[in-house]
């Protein structure tokens, strides 16, 4: 019996492909569902701010409902506005990149070859096997191969910033009706207490959720998470304390 190891099938080696939109599905699905969370997140701390502060300065219902509206609808706005402008950013330089790639494909095919081949190799596979799977990547999807390994792009996969507006905007109003709700319905000796559990109770959550879908410790973020919402509550609710009778 021969003590040679066995043949390396060169095949062996190639990347698979099979489970790779399921992988890149699964990730960006991951990715919406975390900016959700923290987009309901910003929704409960700016609205609950809001809300407590104006409390502190007028038991009124009508001045409670009219700011948290006004701060609802200006929030989520604001966060659709900002999400819009930032991915079309984005996506205009994912698109020049790729576009880059595209002359480069049709100037100099060889380079580029030759180039995903050296990237391969300084993965770890041999020469052989790395012109090898450049060369049958490139035949099957050239701008694919590149565009993944040279840029991290799956051109199939571009941001849409419409999508990321409505999804902002979306998770900002869900996070900003709990305070909302919680500040305008339970009577008046008992709409800051109700607004700071029920806030807390929030905070807990998407804190909870946010470091689970990042993977990271749950005990901190959440920690971090009230404590912030909590200092933002207190804070405006002082503010609204010293500056409210002072107006008018």
């Amino acid at each position: 019996m021969s003590d040679r190891p066995p043949a390396t099938d060169p095949g062996a080696a190639l990347p698979s492909h099979d489970d790779e939109p399921h992988v890149r599905g699964f990730a960006a699905r991951l990715n919406w569902l975390r900016a959700g969370v923290l987009g309901a997140n910003d929704g409960i701390v700016s609205t609950a701010g809001l809300v407590v502060g104006v409390a502190g300065a007028s038991a009124g219902r009508e001045a409670l409902l009219i700011a948290g509206v006004a701060g609802l609808v200006a929030g989520a706005l604001s966060m659709a506005g900002g999400e819009y402008v930032s991915v079309s950013t984005q996506r205009d330089a994912e698109q020049a990149l790729l576009d880059k790639e595209r002359r480069e494909l049709a100037e100099m095919p060889e380079e580029e070859l030759h180039e995903l081949q050296m990237i391969y190799q300084g993965k770890g596979l041999t020469p052989d096997v790395a012109a090898q799977v450049a060369r049958q990547l490139t035949d099957h999807d050239a701008l694919g191969a590149h565009a993944e390994v040279e840029l991290g792009i799956d051109p199939d996969e571009l941001t849409s910033p419409m999508a990321a507006a409505v999804s902002s905007l979306v998770a900002f109003a869900i996070g900003a009706m709990l305070p909302l709700l919680a500040i305008v319905l339970p009577s008046a000796d008992w709409r800051v207490q109700v607004t700071v559990a029920s806030v807390t109770v929030a905070l807990v959550l998407t804190g909870w959720l946010s470091a689970r879908l990042g993977g990271a410790p749950v005990l901190p973020a959440v920690v971090r998470n009230v404590a912030v919402g909590l200092l933002a509550m207190g804070l405006t609710f002082l503010v609204g304390v010293v500056v409210g009778p002072g107006i008018g």
